[in-house]
């Protein structure tokens, strides 16, 4: 079997595996498996040096790349209207597994994902030196290359989960972000994610709409991030992670720059300060190295919610 049939093989199972999830109701390691094979297919149809697929195949799979996309934000929506169906998206299967010969019109419209690289956390790390370099090309170089997408602006906020009795729920507010360079930040905003001891996720990610206001060294979100499970229900060693995100245009692609995280000993009401780790994103907590010795820091409000 040719390398090119080995990664189509790796493609349609890593496509059925997040499927089967999906129909089984495990929304979480769906979404995971669709945003992994997404960013495989994007990686690829990205790719300069790659020649194992024409230009038509590599639309076809910035196209299904873009369907896994949209699948997994109508499973991160607590609407009951689905933008993008799970039967939708089965279509997809034989298309995927046939894509060296698949031949016909591409059966949704869909617009391939713009031209900008979105990594796991730490991938970056391997195409990128650190952010201070970005700081050398002057303030008018991004005019040039183009913004994020609009969706990706708007965040992927969930809303409250119903009450129950006895039970508590956690509404935590980025109030803002204290960096030396918060002022040279592009399109900033925070991925949330609760992890367990393992760094497997217990929720949906979720992330903020993109913070507008900037002030000396503060990166201001004032934004309430509803907690996707019940305080009682998280288990012994979980973390509540904060992942500070920002464009960078020369790049095109999407950088994860700092982290902080949140024990479980730690969810009490009121204020709350955390410190910032240098990435990529450690969800184990074994290798952690502070960003800087400067008093800066993520700045947190907490409020609990109890049914009695």
């Amino acid at each position: 079997m040719s390398d090119v049939n080995k990664t189509i093989q790796k493609w349609h199972a890593s496509f059925k595996k997040g499927t089967d999830f999906d129909s089984w109701g495990q929304l979480v390691e769906a979404i995971d498996e669709y945003q992994i094979l997404a960013r495989q297919l994007q990686k690829e149809v990205q790719s300069t040096n790659s020649s194992d697929f024409t230009e038509e195949q590599k639309k076809t799979l910035a196209k299904i790349a873009t369907c896994l996309e949209m699948r997994s934000a109508s499973l991160q929506c607590t609407q009951s209207k689905e933008e993008f169906n799970l039967e939708d998206l089965k279509k997809l299967e034989t298309i995927i597994r046939n894509v060296l010969t698949y031949n016909k019109e591409f059966p949704f419209d869909v617009q391939p994902v713009p031209l900008r690289k979105i990594f796991a956390p730490g991938e970056e790390e391997n195409l990128e030196l650190e952010e201070e370099e970005d700081a050398t090309a002057g303030a008018g170089s991004t005019e040039a290359f183009p913004p994020r997408a609009p969706a990706a602006l708007q965040g992927t906020l969930l809303p409250r989960l119903p009450s129950e009795p006895g039970m508590t729920l956690l509404t935590i507010r980025i109030e803002k972000i204290g960096l030396k360079d918060a002022g040279q930040c592009i399109d900033p905003y925070m991925t949330i994610s609760v992890k367990d001891v393992n760094g497997v996720d217990l929720n949906p990610v979720q992330d903020t709409p993109v913070a507008t206001r900037k002030e000396d060294t503060y990166i201001h979100f004032s934004v309430d991030v509803e907690v996707q499970r019940h305080v009682e229900k998280l288990p012994k060693g979980a973390a509540i992670f904060f992942e500070f995100k920002h464009y960078k245009p020369k790049k095109r692609f999407t950088s994860t720059k700092c982290f902080a995280f949140m024990e479980m000993d730690e969810i009490k009401p009121g204020p709350i300060v955390i410190e910032l780790y240098k990435k990529p994103t450690d969800f184990k907590r074994k290798k952690l190295q502070l960003l800087t010795k400067k008093p800066l820091y993520l700045h947190l409000h907490q409020t609990l919610h109890k049914d009695s």
